[in-house]
């Protein structure tokens, strides 16, 4: 179909140029975008005709294999397991559980996404590798994510990967493959209507009436695929005279129905073997002459759909284009596919692939059956434990169709809204909760129905009347279960602070009154510890249940969840805990382990708030270029859901970097989703961010309002509230407003003693060295650098340095304040908080000094991310291991080292140790 490629020289020579890179020890990733049939397939087909120098390795997406997690993915790395071996163990055994070879913990995704960047570096070592992913519309979530992770990360591995996705499809809820975005692209449109007449006449010779071929060229616009396929089928008289060509409809539907009629003409024995291959989604021509002999067809069926051209009979099944295969299945009656379905489920291996052979079973049930339903619930568990909630969502809900007894299938129901609460996919989970409702439930189970409702609100909403939904909850499960009921009653809590000040019910005060007022179980878990010292701060202040917050969240750092809770519970509050007690080491320890378990899960309702708190940890640690990772992380997983954006680290990490426009663009936006949920946190931090903002670029009029504006409200919610009455502090100081700035210090001060931390106590001493004067001044400061010095928050310790520096400026110690400002220049530039950084420089150069200009074009300067790999080398760690910790592949940690050894002209690790 060469002819196809009319009007492609564009696309050919960007993939030329694309094997060009690749062939002298770069890598490239691409996404070939563009309708059905429009020639994306053709274009990847080009690409492989011109890599014969190169390994490659080739997958499609399948529509029927969406919800089985790392399908996509075996594909892709089938032919490169023998790379395995040369893996780091834990990288090894992450890839083993994934692909079932092992079994194992649920795979840590990164992990995985490591381990097949590390087995494509080591596959191209010999010669490049080129892989082509067509269909990537189709490839399930958790094998999109790990390519796309490791298509962001490719350097100088000589690798390319090349993935198609088709614009429009019923497959996804969305068009787009959210997985792949930030990756290189191409669009491919139709052909100009000059070069799509020549097709079209090149391609079907004989009179074809100028009015069908220009209605025909009108419909198909230039779609290649749509232009060699539309007319056949049709007769000589029906092109001649314009016969049987229907009204507009939408482009694949019409390529389809062409298919449909090319397969009519077919013998029914072809018809029933396209069925079973087209059924059969991995193209595995054993199982599918394996079905077919189950069937009554032989090997001569193959014959006619061959040479139709409508299928290649090789090592592996392959259509002519995905529709063909979406419209031989369409075109079957359900009868005809159930039992193909069901002969596919009796060749398909029990023990080795039990999934696919319960999926297909589930297919061919026309009826209630509890066999296949039980199997379904094992695949269900199954998919679970590798991390594929999605897919044992779908077990799940169609284990609960095909359940006969209405008892346990309203125990189903349940179990399978829970599960597709937790993927992420609140609407489907309450159309379950329905069906669990109208069945036979004990009384128990129908109050975990109004629960998970009350959980899926919170969710989605996470203000306003949530946490009263939750607290009535948690009253109907007291005398059923009184455990569920004390998670409940902290799930309420967590909304409660939430919602804070715009709380339409169920404020803090409520909450804690209720909690203290609840039955005591008697054997507390760390659960308890954590609720009943809430319950205390809600009613008696933060001041009188700091020790008791502080017992709590040490017995569950070191404990960690009581037997199975896992993902129950709610590891956000602790988290948020340790921010409001500025314990630096147990936020980096919690929210590094909550991260790991909500993508272990694949649980995309939680993973939105791991994010935020993991990116807020790494944007505190000035690690500035990892919080923007996770950012692009969480974007992808809100893009694959309809959960509302969690703005915290939205906002933090570009108020941080000082990019105004966009920060003050996106504070405004988030102030009204939050004003408008009620959720009265998201309003403070609105607030809280724009401060730090305008203080860092020296903005300190607007740094004030919007600080005051985060201090008015008469609640404490922990770190928003105290980081907020620094910026106070920070912004009145500098208007020369001194009573503003002592009151907010006074609100302070018993906030940061009581928490009693490096972090906070460091704090307070910064803002009481602005407060002073003299010795007390200098004081102040030496001590929050110091404290702040033995934490790993190192933004606000680049902060100290900085208001040193301007102190000791204006007291006309002009070496000393060069020595504190060049500090904090170099770590704010470092880190990338360009606003500060701005800042400190104009400082330096009002002492008479130049800030260096860090120009990473220059071959005496290093970029960040060699700064990283500087640090790491430092500490001992080896290329293997620092790509682990950067999420790059050894390959591109070679490249760096070679461009640092020559920026630093040096020659060998250990000069660079020195």
């Amino acid at each position: 179909m060469t002819a196809v490629l009319l009007d492609r020289r564009s696309e050919r020579d960007l993939l030329n140029r694309l094997l060009e890179g690749v062939r002298t020890g770069q890598s490239r990733a691409l996404v070939v975008r563009g309708d059905a049939g429009v020639g994306k397939t053709t274009l990847l087909e080009y690409l492989l005709g011109r890599s014969a120098d190169c390994r490659v390795v080739r997958a499609t997406g399948v529509q029927a294999e969406m919800e089985l997690a790392f399908a996509g993915l075996h594909q892709v790395c089938a032919p490169m397991l023998d790379q395995l071996a040369l893996l780091p163990d834990a990288q090894k055994g992450a890839v083993s559980t994934a692909f079932g070879l092992s079994a194992g913990s649920p795979p840590d995704r990164f992990l995985v996404g490591m381990a097949v960047l590390g087995m494509f570096a080591e596959a191209a070592r010999e010669r490049p590798l080129v892989c082509v992913v067509d269909d990537a519309q189709w490839l399930d979530r958790a094998s999109a994510q790990v390519l796309g992770f490791v298509a962001r990360r490719l350097l100088a591995e000589s690798v390319a990967i090349v993935f198609a996705v088709r614009e429009s499809t019923t497959g996804r809820e969305h068009s787009e493959v959210p997985e792949l975005d930030g990756l290189a692209e191409v669009l491919v449109t139709g052909l100009p209507d000059e070069d799509a007449r020549a097709l079209l006449l090149s391609e079907h010779r004989g009179p074809v009436d100028e009015r069908v071929l220009e209605r025909v060229l009108a419909e198909t616009q230039g779609n290649p695929l749509a232009l060699l396929e539309l007319p056949r089928g049709f007769t000589p008289t029906e092109l001649a005279g314009g016969f049987g060509l229907s009204g507009r409809g939408r482009l694949p539907r019409q390529i389809e129905k062409s298919y449909r009629r090319q397969i009519a003409a077919l013998p029914v024995e072809t018809r029933q073997l396209l069925l079973v291959a087209a059924a059969e989604p991995v193209g595995d021509p054993v199982l599918m002459w394996r079905a077919g002999e189950r069937l009554g067809v032989g090997v001569e069926a193959a014959a006619p759909a061959a040479a139709a051209g409508l299928v290649d009979f090789g090592d592996r099944v392959r259509f002519r284009h995905p529709l063909v295969r979406s419209a031989i299945y369409r075109a079957a009656p359900p009868e005809s596919r159930r039992a193909t379905h069901l002969a596919l489920a009796q060749v398909t291996d029990p023990d080795a692939d039990p999934d696919r052979r319960a999926w297909h079973n589930a297919q061919a049930a026309a009826e209630p059956d509890e066999d296949v339903a039980f199997e379904l619930e094992g695949s269900a568990g199954r998919a679970q434990a590798r991390g594929g909630l999605a897919a044992a969502a779908a077990f799940l809900e169609r284990a609960t169709e095909l359940t006969p007894d209405p008892r346990q299938r309203g125990q189903r129901a349940l179990a399978a809204a829970r599960a597709k609460h937790l993927a992420g996919l609140p609407d489907s989970s309450l159309r379950l909760l329905s069906v669990a409702k109208a069945s036979s439930l004990a009384e128990l189970q129908r109050a975990e129905v109004d629960l998970l409702r009350a959980r899926i609100a919170f969710t989605m909403n996470r203000g306003g009347e949530v946490s009263s939904l939750l607290l009535k909850a948690a009253a109907q499960l007291e005398p059923l279960d009184l455990r569920l009921a004390r998670d409940t009653y902290l799930d309420a809590s967590m909304a409660a602070w939430f919602a804070a000040h715009l709380a339409s019910g169920g404020d803090m005060r409520e909450v804690g009154e209720a909690v203290r007022n609840a039955p005591v179980p008697p054997r507390p878990s760390t659960a308890d510890l954590l609720l009943d010292a809430l319950a205390l701060r809600f009613t008696e202040g933060y001041v009188a249940a700091a020790p008791s917050l502080k017992r709590a969240l040490r017995v569950f750092r070191d404990r960690g969840p009581s037997g199975n809770e896992g993902l129950s519970v709610p590891w956000f509050t602790y988290i948020a805990v340790a921010a409001l007690l500025a314990d630096d080491e147990t936020y980096d320890v919690l929210s590094m382990r909550y991260l790991q378990l909500a993508r272990d899960a694949g649980a995309l309702a939680l993973l939105p708030l791991a994010l935020t708190a993991r990116i807020s940890w790494h944007t505190f640690a000035g690690e500035l270029n990892v919080a923007a990772s996770l950012l692009e992380e969480q974007k992808v997983v809100l893009g694959e859901t309809v959960l509302p954006v969690a703005s915290y680290g939205t906002m933090l990490l570009p108020a941080w970097q000082g990019r105004e426009a966009e920060t003050l663009e996106l504070i405004e936006a988030a102030f009204e989703e939050n004003t408008r949920r009620g959720e009265g946190t998201g309003v403070i931090c609105c607030g809280w961010m724009k401060a730090l903002l305008c203080n860092g670029v020296g903005k300190y009029d607007e740094a004030l309002t919007a600080a005051r504006q985060a201090t008015d409200p008469p609640v404490e919610i922990g770190m928003p509230t105290w980081a907020s009455l620094v910026e106070l502090v920070t912004a009145a100081v500098r208007v020369r407003q001194p009573a503003l700035a002592a009151q907010a210090f006074q609100r302070l001060s018993p906030l940061t003693r009581a928490s009693g931390t490096d972090w906070a106590l460091g704090m307070e001493a910064r803002c009481r060295g602005l407060l002073s004067g003299g010795q007390a001044a200098e004081s102040a400061y030496r001590e929050a650098i110091e404290r702040l010095g033995r934490t790993g928050i190192r933004g606000e310790l680049a902060r100290a340095h900085l208001v040193y520096g301007e102190w000791l400026r204006r007291e006309r110690r002009r070496s000393d304040a060069h020595e504190q400002l060049r500090t904090a220049h170099e770590m704010f530039s470092e880190m990338g908080a360009e606003g500060f950084a701005r800042r400190a420089a104009r400082e330096l150069g009002a002492t008479g000094a130049t800030a260096r200009k860090r120009n990473v074009e220059t071959c005496n300067e290093l970029t960040a991310q060699e700064m990283q790999i500087v640090r790491l080398v430092r500490e001992g760690l080896s290329n293997p291991e620092i790509a682990s910790r950067l999420f790059l592949s050894p390959r591109t940690i070679e490249w760096h080292m070679s461009r640092i050894f020559t920026k630093l002209n040096i020659t060998s690790r250990r000069q660079l140790r020195r």
